[in-house]
């Protein structure tokens, strides 16, 4: 699976579009009145105008050699979140993946993760470039079992086999494209901020096709 476009709200375009020139070096793809857009290595992330606040969570896969470059790069940018008391990364055993999260301007959870079992290695320096696509994001719903269950009658797509479904938690996709299905009200790992719905457009690709899902 592979998310190819991502599309999210925003209440404040301008900012939105500062935070991803400035913080994150992507240059605008499009902007009009209503949309601002970015493509950010294969994925193109589109962010819609609307009056209420949204909060989504996103993550980025960069090159499995250069996590710790990654982080460097954007702690000189902005804040990282602290993970424990003693790190800012997240060490994740069943996956084999290592990351760190830090938000954007409209409090959006966002992640850069490194997917060891992947061969993507770089021998570039770390730049927005190296940015390889979205491979996350966060479905709030109220019930997880029954929307994990709907999607795999209407996709292609199945439980991610390096984590297992649980009633709160469950994840559906493979190494380089992910649905995180999380209930709501539950925290955002690794923050105290609770998961809630908004809606959201996504344009994937799974069994050499293009689906898309949209959720309000």
């Amino acid at each position: 699976m592979k998310i190819t476009r991502l599309h999210l709200n925003t209440n404040d375009l301008a900012k939105t579009e500062a935070f991803y020139n400035t913080v994150l070096n992507i240059s605008t793809n499009k902007i009009t009145s209503k949309e601002v857009s970015f493509l950010i290595g294969e994925t193109e992330l589109h962010f819609t105008k609307s009056d209420s606040e949204s909060q989504y969570h996103i993550a980025f896969d960069v090159p499995k050699n250069l996590i710790d470059a990654s982080y460097n790069w954007i702690k000189s940018k902005t804040k990282i979140l602290p993970v424990t008391e003693n790190s800012e990364f997240s060490n994740f055993e069943l996956w084999n993946a290592k990351s760190f999260y830090f938000y954007d301007n409209n409090s959006n959870l966002l992640e850069f993760i490194a997917r060891f079992d992947l061969e993507n290695t770089s021998k570039k320096a770390f730049d927005s470039s190296s940015i390889l696509y979205v491979s996350e994001i966060g479905i709030v719903t109220k019930d997880v079992p029954k929307l994990a269950e709907r999607l795999q009658k209407e996709y292609p797509l199945s439980v991610y086999p390096k984590q297992p479904a649980q009633e709160n938690f469950t994840v559906l996709g493979n190494e380089t494209g992910l649905l995180v299905l999380v209930n709501e009200n539950r925290n955002w790992y690794p923050t105290n901020k609770k998961a809630d719905s908004f809606p959201l457009k996504i344009i994937f690709e799974a069994s050499n096709k293009t689906h898309e899902l949209e959720l309000e």
